[in-house]
C-alpha cells in the first residue's frame, strides 16, 4: 500500500470543521471547508464544482442523485484519507468505477471516490499459479488484455467488460454470458485489500473459522466487531438463511451470505467473497487479488432461429445438455430495433425472414474440429425440432458481429427517443431455466394488464433474462405502473424459485423488494452485518438493506421539464426531435472504451484524457441537466458551458455509430455552438476557419509568396498571440496552379459515349488548392475505369467547414447552392464523388440535416467518396494495376467509419495488389480546425499518440489516409506526409 504524509485532524481550521455550523447538504459553494480539507488530505484531484457534480449524478441506470463532491485517488491512502475525515463528520461516502450500474447503485448524495481515473493498475501477475493483483480501478477490459500473453483471463465477462471496473465487478457480484461455464465473481475473488467504515485499511481473505471466532470481539476495534458479527451470524443464522435463499446460481441479491454459511461448514471462510455484491455498503475495495482462467484455444457460433420467443425457450434445456459455454437470446422487440440501427441491420439482415427470436449458442473446444463437431450435432440435434433453422459462425469476424449486437441490447432498447422507454428495473430477474416459459407467460399476461409489453433478452442458458417493460417515468401513472409492474416480477420471482437480481444488483431498484424475496428476519441480518461493518451507515447508504424507494429519484420523472431555450434549425427526424436526442444517452458508458485496445472511434478525447466530461456521455448528460433540471435554461448557451462541456468534442462523429444507442453528440454541439453564435457573437478565428475556402483561394492566387511568409520566422509565434493558431503545428501549402485550373487546361480524356459512368469530380477546399495531385491522379484512375469525368464549375464549397464550426447559416446556404447546382445533373445520371472524406460526408449526410426534399436525399444517395465510387460499382475491376510486393498501414478518416465508409478503400488497394492493414484506429486528434488551435494542441496530440502507437505496431512499409487532417497530423509526427489512397492506385496503374 502506497504511503505518504497526511495532515492530522488539527492541520485545518477547527471552527471551519465545526460539525454544528457544517451541512454537506448545501451548495458545493458554500462549504469550502470539506473542499479545503479533502484537497489538503489527498494527492489526488478534488471536484465540488457544479458541472462535475452533475455529472456524477448518473449512471447506466434510469436514476439521478446529486452528490456531495467527487474525488479521485490516487491511491489507498488518498482513500483512506477521504474516508477517515467523512467517517469524523458522518459524511457519506460512494466508490465508484466505470458508472456501468444499471440498478442505481453509484449514485448518492456522498462523496463519490471515482477509482477510474488513477486506481487502475495490474499490481502484479502469477501465471504459475493462475492468480493477479490490480487496483479497483481497472476495467476487466485491460485486465484481461494484460493477462491475454500468459494465456489467461479474469472470467466474469459482462457486456459492459471494456468499461466496467474491476471494483465495480466485485461491488456487483458481476457475472456474463459465460456464466454457465464460469460462474459470479465471487468465485474469483481471494483477497481485498477494503479502507473500512472509520478509515481502517485491512485486507480480507481465507481464515479458519475457529481463527475468527478467536479474533472476534463485539467491544472491540472495527475489525473485530466485524468478527464478531459473522461469528454470531455462522453460529445463529445458518439455517435461517438458507432456508431463505434461493437455490440458482444467478442471485445477487443481497449480502453473500449463504456462501458464508456453506464455506463455514468446511471450516475455513474467504471473507474476500461476503465483499462481493455489497455495493460498497460494507467496505470500499482498493485492490483485489483475483483467481485466473485459461482462455479457450478456440470457439464456435450457432444461432437457432426461432418463430415464437416461447419456442426458444421452451428448447433451452434441451441445448444444455451439448454442455454450451454461452446460450443467449434476442426477441422480436430487440431485433426489430437493431434492425433500424446503422450499426446492426446488416447483422439482423442475415437471419432467416420468419425469425422472431434467435438464441446465439457458444462453444469452447481444444481445436477447430473439436468445435466444428459441437456445433453440427448441436444443430443436428435442434435444428427441425423447436428451431425452424439455423445459422454458424466459425470466423471470428461473424462471431465478433454477432457477440457485438447481443450485448449491445440494452443500448439498443434505449435508442427510442419517445418519452416511453425500455428503462432497466426488472431486468434482472432469474429464473430456474426450466421454468423460463412459464415465467414469461405470466409475465406477459402482467405487462399486458397494465397496457404495455417488453423485451425478453440475454442469459436464456442460466435463466437471467433480461426484461424491459416500455413505460413513461414522465407521468406519476407511468411510475405507478413501474412499481406496480416490479411488485408483480418479484411475485412471479419468488413463486418459481428465482431471484431479483440475477446480475446487476439492488441498488435503487431493487432494494425494497429484498424483504419480500427473504423475509423481514434475513433483512434484519442483512442490516446487523452493515451495522458491524458501517455503524453510522455512511458507506453507499440505502443500498442493499436499506430505504430507497424505486420511483423516487428518477433521472426523467414525472417532475422533469424540458426547455431547449430556443428553436433548433437542424432537422431531427425522431419521435421527440431535439428534445429525443438530447434525452438518449442513458449512461451505458461505451464512450468511457479503455484507452487502447478497444477498437472504434468513439470517443477519442475521453480515451486520451480519463475524463468524464470528455466523453460522450458526460457532455450528453450536462447537455440534458442545461436543458432539463439541473441548470437554468440559459446555461448550455452561456461561455463557460460550450468550453467546458463542449468545446473539446471533436465533431468525430463516432458517436453516431459506435453508440448503439446512436447518440449524435457532434451534430447536438453544432446546433448548441450555433445558438451560442446568435446570443455572443463569434470570434475572429472561428470566422477564419468557417470561410476557409476563400481564405485558400487567396493563399493560391497570391502563391508562392503566400508559403513564404508563412515559413517566415516568427510568423507561428505571432499567428498563435493573434487568432490562436498553435506555433507547433505545420501549415497548409498552396499550389498556384488549382486542381480546377489543371483539369480546364487538360480536359477529360474518356468520350462520354464511350464511358462506363459519369462523374462530377467535386474540387474540395484541400483538393483544390493544397493538395491537387490528389485530384488529378483520381481523374486519371476513374478514366482508367472507363470514367468520364467533368469538373462542376457552378458549385461553392461543401460547407464542412462552417458545418463543424456551428455557422449553420452559411452551411445551409452553401448546401442549398450545391444542392441546387448537381441535383439536375444527378437526375441526368451523374455520379459526385468526392477525394476529401469529410466533404463526401456532408454531401451523403450532413446535407440532410440541413436540408429537406427530394433534390437533397437525390444527391446524398450518388454522392461518393473517390474510393467508395470505385469498390461500390466495382469499376476497379476495369484496371489493370502493377504493384510489387508493398504493405501499406491504412487509417480510415472518422467520418468514413461513423458512416461505415471507410474500408472501400481497403477493398480497392487490395485488389490492386497492395498488401493492406487497416487499423481500427479512432480519430487522428486533428479534426479538422481543432488540432490548429493552440489551447486544443496538447489534446490533439494526446489523441494522435494513440494513433502512433498502432502505426507503429503496424507491419506496413507506408501509411496511407484519405483524410487531410489525418495527413497532416501523421506527417508532423513522421516528417512525411502520408498519401492518399488514390494517389498510391494511380502509382500502380499500368
Amino acid at each position: 500500500m502506497a504511503t505518504k504524509d497526511k495532515p492530522t485532524d488539527t492541520d485545518v481550521d477547527p471552527a471551519a470543521d465545526s460539525r454544528a455550523e457544517y451541512d454537506y447538504r448545501t451548495d458545493a459553494t458554500e462549504r469550502p471547508d470539506l473542499v479545503k480539507a479533502l484537497e489538503a488530505r489527498v494527492d489526488g484531484d478534488v471536484r465540488f464544482d457544479e458541472y462535475s457534480r452533475e455529472m456524477y449524478a448518473t449512471d447506466a441506470s434510469a436514476y439521478e442523485v446529486l452528490p456531495i463532491g467527487v474525488v479521485y485517488p490516487t491511491c489507498t491512502d488518498d482513500v483512506e484519507a477521504v474516508m477517515n475525515y467523512c467517517a469524523k463528520w458522518e459524511i457519506p461516502v460512494l466508490p465508484r468505477g466505470g458508472g456501468t450500474s444499471l440498478a442505481g447503485q453509484t449514485v448518492n448524495e456522498a462523496v463519490v471516490l471515482d477509482f477510474s481515473r488513477y486506481m487502475n493498475d495490474v499490481l502484479e501477475v502469477d501465471p504459475d499459479a493462475s492468480r493477479a493483483r490490480a487496483q479497483a480501478g481497472i476495467t476487466l477490459g485491460d485486465l484481461n488484455r494484460t493477462l491475454e500473453p500468459h494465456g489467461l483471463k479474469f472470467a466474469p465477462d459482462p457486456s459492459t467488460a471494456d468499461r466496467s471496473a474491476l471494483g465495480g465487478a466485485i461491488g456487483n457480484n458481476t457475472t456474463g454470458a459465460h456464466s454457465l461455464k464460469y460462474g459470479k465473481t465471487d468465485a474469483y475473488i481471494e483477497e481485498v485489500e477494503v479502507v473500512l467504515a472509520d478509515g481502517t485499511v485491512t485486507t480480507f481473505g481465507e481464515i479458519d473459522v475457529e481463527e475468527l471466532r478467536d479474533r472476534a470481539d463485539p467491544n472491540g476495534e472495527l475489525v473485530e466487531c466485524i468478527y464478531a458479527e459473522i461469528v454470531r451470524i455462522i453460529e445463529e443464522e445458518s439455517n435461517a438463511i438458507l432456508d431463505a435463499y434461493p437455490t440458482l446460481k444467478r442471485n445477487v441479491s443481497g449480502y453473500n451470505l449463504d456462501v458464508l454459511i456453506e464455506q463455514a461448514e468446511t471450516g475455513t471462510v474467504n471473507l474476500a467473497k461476503l465483499l462481493v455484491g455489497s455495493e460498497g455498503t460494507l467496505g470500499i475495495v482498493t485492490e483485489a487479488e483475483v483467481s485466473l482462467e485459461p482462455i479457450p484455444n478456440t470457439k464456435a457460433v450457432a444461432v437457432l432461429c426461432y418463430e415464437t420467443l416461447l419456442d426458444a425457450m421452451d428448447d433451452v434445456d434441451a441445448i444444455l445438455e451439448h454442455d454450451p459455454a454461452a446460450v443467449e437470446v434476442m426477441d422480436d422487440v430487440l431485433l426489430d430495433l437493431a434492425r433500424n440501427t446503422d450499426e446492426f441491420a446488416d447483422v439482423v439482415g442475415i437471419l432467416p425472414d420468419r425469425t422472431d427470436s434467435f438464441l446465439l449458442v457458444e462453444f469452447y473446444a481444444e481445436d477447430d474440429a473439436e468445435r466444428r463437431e459441437k456445433v453440427e450435432r448441436l444443430i443436428e440435434d435442434r435444428d427441425g425440432e423447436r428451431a425452424f433453422d439455423s445459422l454458424t459462425a466459425f470466423d471470428e469476424t461473424r462471431q465478433q458481429r454477432l457477440w457485438k449486437m447481443r450485448k449491445a441490447s440494452t443500448p439498443i432498447l434505449l435508442s427510442r427517443t419517445g418519452d416511453e422507454k425500455h428503462i432497466a428495473f426488472i431486468e434482472d430477474i432469474a429464473i430456474p431455466p426450466e421454468h423460463l416459459s412459464e415465467y414469461i407467460v405470466d409475465f406477459q399476461e402482467v405487462m399486458e394488464d397494465h397496457d404495455t409489453f417488453g423485451s425478453f433478452y440475454a442469459h436464456a442458458g442460466p435463466g437471467c433474462l433480461h426484461v424491459r417493460p416500455l413505460v413513461n417515468t414522465k407521468t406519476a401513472d407511468g411510475v405507478d405502473t413501474m412499481e406496480s409492474l416490479a411488485d408483480d416480477a418479484t411475485d412471479l420471482a419468488v413463486k418459481y424459485g428465482g431471484s431479483v437480481s440475477g446480475e446487476h444488483g439492488d441498488g435503487r431498484a431493487r432494494t425494497q423488494w429484498n424483504r419480500k424475496l427473504y423475509g423481514d428476519h434475513v433483512v434484519q441480518i442483512f442490516g446487523e452485518l452493515k451495522t458491524a461493518f458501517d455503524p453510522n451507515w455512511l458507506l453507499n447508504p440505502g443500498s442493499v438493506c436499506g430505504d430507497h424507494d424505486m420511483t423516487e429519484n428518477l433521472r426523467l420523472g414525472p417532475d422533469s421539464r424540458f426547455d431547449a431555450g430556443f428553436d433548433p434549425v437542424l432537422n431531427w427526424d425522431n419521435e421527440n426531435g431535439f428534445q429525443g436526442m438530447v434525452e438518449l444517452c442513458h449512461g451505458c458508458g461505451g464512450c468511457r472504451g479503455s484507452q487502447e485496445g478497444t477498437g472504434g472511434v468513439m470517443c477519442p478525447t475521453y480515451r486520451a484524457s480519463r475524463e468524464e466530461i470528455t466523453s460522450t456521455r458526460g457532455r450528453a448528460n450536462m447537455l440534458r441537466q442545461a436543458m432539463t433540471d439541473g441548470f437554468s435554461t440559459e446555461e448550455a448557451f452561456s461561455d463557460e458551458f460550450v468550453t467546458e462541456v463542449l468545446d473539446l468534442c471533436i465533431g468525430c462523429k463516432g458517436c453516431s455509430k459506435d453508440c448503439p444507442s446512436e447518440v449524435d453528440m457532434a451534430k447536438m454541439k453544432v446546433e448548441v455552438e450555433h445558438e451560442h453564435h446568435q446570443r455572443h457573437g463569434t470570434s475572429l478565428r472561428d470566422k477564419l476557419f468557417a470561410n476557409i475556402g476563400l481564405l485558400s483561394k487567396l493563399g493560391s492566387v497570391t502563391a508562392p509568396l503566400s508559403n513564404a511568409v508563412t515559413a517566415m520566422p516568427g510568423t507561428r509565434t505571432v499567428m498563435e498571440k493573434t487568432v490562436g493558431i498553435a506555433r507547433e503545428r505545420s501549415l497548409p501549402t498552396f499550389r498556384r496552379e488549382t486542381f480546377v485550373d489543371w483539369f480546364e487546361s487538360r480536359g477529360s480524356r474518356v468520350d462520354p459515349a464511350d464511358a462506363e459512368r459519369k462523374v462530377l469530380l467535386f474540387p474540395d477546399v484541400t483538393t483544390n488548392y493544397n493538395t491537387p495531385e490528389i485530384g488529378r491522379a483520381a481523374v486519371r484512375v476513374l478514366e482508367a475505369a472507363g470514367v468520364h469525368v467533368a469538373v462542376p464549375d457552378d458549385v461553392t464549397t461543401s460547407g464542412r467547414p462552417a458545418f463543424s464550426k456551428g455557422f449553420l447559416d452559411k452551411a445551409r446556404e452553401r448546401a442549398e447552392h450545391n444542392v441546387n447546382a448537381l441535383a439536375p445533373k444527378v437526375r441526368d445520371g451523374w455520379d459526385v464523388v468526392v477525394c476529401e472524406p469529410s466533404d463526401a460526408v456532408m454531401f451523403q449526410s450532413d446535407y440532410r440535416d440541413l436540408l429537406i426534399g427530394n433534390d437533397v436525399d437525390d444527391l446524398a444517395a450518388n454522392a461518393y467518396g473517390v474510393c467508395e465510387y470505385l469498390d461500390v460499382h466495382r469499376l476497379d475491376e476495369n484496371i489493370e494495376f502493377d504493384v510489387a510486393a508493398e504493405a501499406l498501414t491504412y487509417h480510415g478518416h472518422c467520418h468514413q467509419k461513423a458512416t461505415k465508409k471507410d474500408h472501400h478503400a481497403v477493398g480497392v488497394m487490395r485488389r490492386a495488389g497492395y498488401d493492406v492493414d487497416p487499423l481500427d484506429s479512432s480519430c487522428c486528434g486533428m479534426a479538422g480546425s481543432f488540432g490548429y488551435e493552440a489551447e486544443h494542441y496538447s489534446m490533439s496530440r494526446a489523441i494522435g499518440r494513440m494513433l502512433f502507437r498502432q502505426i507503429d505496431d503496424s507491419d506496413g512499409d507506408e501509411v496511407v489516409a484519405p483524410g487531410a487532417s489525418c495527413r497532416t497530423q501523421i506527417g508532423d509526427e513522421y516528417e512525411t506526409k502520408p498519401p492518399h489512397p488514390i494517389v498510391k492506385l494511380e502509382e500502380a496503374l499500368v
